[in-house]
């Protein structure tokens, strides 16, 4: 029962892809395939650690040195984005 299982199934599909991939080897020119890469891998422009604060209007925690601040009373808030800095501000 096995010896069919394996001489039935197993065996076909193990020559059939061992022939799939030579002739797409063949068919390709022998070259590996060209990966595009959708974004480019670029060092962090803000260095790790530091202090962080809270966005007031969503509740996320930014470094203080990537944050969008903005001035109200006269204390200085840190926003994670233009658009939260710009929603409390508005309100």
């Amino acid at each position: 029962m096995i010896r069919a299982f394996f001489v039935e199934f197993v065996f076909p599909l193990l020559l059939f892809l061992f022939v799939r991939s030579i002739l797409r080897n063949f068919l390709r020119g022998g070259r590996a395939p060209q990966r595009t890469q959708r974004f480019p891998q670029t060092e962090p422009t803000v260095s790790a650690g530091g202090e962080l604060k809270k966005d007031p209007v969503c509740g996320t925690y930014v470094s203080t040195a990537a944050s969008v601040t903005g001035t109200v009373r006269g204390e200085t808030v840190h926003f994670c984005s233009k658009e939260c800095r710009d929603k409390y501000l508005a309100a």
